[in-house]
């Protein structure tokens, strides 16, 4: 018995409603089996997809039984699966920015001092930084070398400030050897992205810097850390906020906040020390929101986006958000 291509696109359209192995009655004799069981292969392009969901092509065939009715869909982690991914490429993409910023710090003290560290107190407290973050040294050996390169030009520190959704305020830092073509980046991520750039000072005002520790939620009692570092003289602990999607296979992302003055920062270090809790210092200071505030799922997924494209701009290294989490 012959069927036409519209007939079974038809038939498959109409899968999605029925979970695997539903059975019906027929008005006739006919039965539906997919062409995966017939044949055992198939391929991407032979799908149909209806609502989201794919579906097997079908092969009608005469015979005297019920009608069965297949369906298959491909395994999905959905939103969870996602989260750890996004997880993930954040981590790397902040190992990279901090990476890039050491590298930047070293070409310019080396153009302020020279590339001795003997002679270069600069240079010589850039190495030691390296070494206590456990980044490799050859970041700093090659960029000593390309900052006595031809037509390399020392990099300077801006701060540029956005108004994102929801009138959440964003710094964005930057460290550049050509001003002009990082505003101009600057610029053309946050007006694609429906921001707007701010006058100097209009945000800024609303954060506070300041050293921060960071440990992982997996590495310490909670109770222990706030007793510890609060005992130590730490100013707050930012406690990691929690979604329905986080779980024990991905709270190894999430992170205290042990926040603490730049002249109090040495003992809070050496405290966690010495109670053998393991933490990750900052790379020199991090800006922190003196009241966040709270907007919608829509506005605060729309921030996320538009910070995550000022991050991916070669210039910058660092965004910050007053957005409430």
């Amino acid at each position: 018995m012959a069927y036409s291509s519209s007939s079974v696109r038809a038939f498959s359209s109409l899968l999605y409603r029925f979970s695997n192995g539903v059975f019906l009655k027929p008005h006739h004799s006919c039965t539906l089996k997919s062409a995966l069981l017939l044949s055992g292969k198939i391929s991407s392009s032979s799908c149909y997809s209806s609502s989201d969901k794919w579906v097997l092509p079908l092969e009608l065939q005469s015979c005297n039984s019920v009608r069965k009715i297949w369906t298959f869909s491909p395994l999905c982690m959905g939103r969870r699966s996602s989260k750890i991914a996004g997880r993930k490429t954040a981590q790397d993409l902040k190992k990279a920015k901090l990476y890039s910023k050491i590298g930047k710090e070293v070409v310019s003290a080396v153009k302020k001092g020279g590339p001795s560290p003997i002679s270069n107190t600069a240079l010589a407290a850039l190495i030691e930084k390296v070494k206590e973050l456990d980044i490799p040294k050859d970041i700093v050996e090659r960029n000593i070398k390309r900052a006595s390169e031809k037509g390399q030009e020392a990099f300077m520190e801006k701060i540029y400030e956005v108004y994102g959704y929801g009138g959440v305020g964003i710094i964005v830092e930057v460290l550049t050897d050509k001003v002009n073509r990082s505003v101009a980046a600057v610029r053309e991520v946050v007006k694609d992205c429906g921001g707007k750039m701010a006058d100097s000072g209009s945000i800024m005002f609303k954060f506070r810097r300041a050293r921060v520790a960071n440990v992982k939620v997996t590495d310490v009692d909670r109770d222990q850390l706030l007793t510890i570092a609060l005992d130590a003289g730490a100013e707050d602990i930012i406690e990691p906020s929690m979604d329905d999607y986080d779980t024990e296979a991905n709270s190894s992302e999430r992170v205290y906040k042990v926040v603490s003055s730049a002249d109090n920062y040495p003992v809070i270090l050496s405290k966690l020390q010495e109670e053998g809790i393991k933490f990750e210092p900052d790379n020199g200071s991090e800006l922190l929101p003196i009241t966040p505030i709270e907007v919608d799922d829509e506005a605060m997924d729309l921030n996320k986006e538009l910070m995550s494209k000022l991050l991916e701009l070669d210039d910058v290294d660092a965004v910050y958000t007053e957005q409430k989490y």
